[in-house]
């Protein structure tokens, strides 16, 4: 089985560097895409300079790295872009901001291999994390239930960025969003084909606006709107 990485960037100069180092680590990944997303930061010369810098250290590794370059559109519309590009058998997105530890990847990997389990998401919620902002937390709980009530389900953390899934499967959901809406997108277009989703728990270091979070409470209303037009 072969996992590719898909990695959407915007804006990421500060982590960017660190996070990749971390995934580089992580042996069980087959490919990592990462794409920026017309980032007006610094974040296209530090992926440049980490990704020199592994080639002259680990030619090998290094050739599991793909670097991709767009217009600004949305997490979501890079996202779609990078699984335009993916080879694996699973599909991971991993943001860039150091919130997710790409350590917990080999864990998420080994349920897959528990009978039934076909999509495995990994919770915030059910395992060790950092403060989290109030509100972002009550909007989380907010959704969560939403979606719960609708499909009939029980997730703890259906807006987990750490989403398991067989790249076939994600390419036929026929993903439309641009922005954070994504996620409810594909959780909810999963649910629909009444594939049951496997959560575990994840360590996760929720960050502030001031440390550079984008995600805002008019992404929950846009959220709420996905998760009821693609109920009814």
């Amino acid at each position: 089985m072969k996992l590719s990485l898909i990695i959407p960037i915007y804006n990421e100069q500060d982590t960017v560097a660190r996070l990749l180092e971390k995934v580089a680590q992580v042996k069980e990944i087959h490919q990592v895409v990462i794409v920026d997303d017309g980032s007006q930061d610094d974040s296209v010369e530090e992926i440049k300079k980490f990704l020199q810098g592994l080639k002259r250290k680990d030619q090998k590794t290094a050739d599991r790295f793909e670097f991709y370059e767009k217009e600004n559109g949305g997490k979501g519309s890079a996202v779609r872009y990078g699984l335009e590009r993916v080879t694996g058998d699973y599909v991971l997105i991993q943001d860039a901001d150091l919130e997710y530890d790409p350590a917990d990847i080999p864990s998420m990997l080994q349920f897959l291999e528990k009978e039934g389990v076909e999509v495995v998401y990994g919770s915030r919620f059910i395992g060790p994390h950092s403060n989290l902002l109030f509100w972002h937390r009550v909007g989380n709980n907010m959704l969560n239930l939403i979606v719960n009530i609708l499909y009939n389900t029980t997730l703890s953390d259906m807006e987990t960025c750490y989403k398991l899934v067989p790249t076939e499967l994600l390419k036929d959901l026929d993903l439309k969003a641009n922005s954070f809406e994504l996620e409810p997108e594909i959780t909810c277009k999963i649910l629909r084909r009444g594939i049951n989703i496997f959560e575990m728990p994840i360590s996760y270091v929720g960050r502030g606006f001031e440390d550079g979070k984008k995600i805002t409470w008019k992404d929950g209303f846009v959220a709420l709107k996905q998760i009821i037009k693609l109920r009814f």
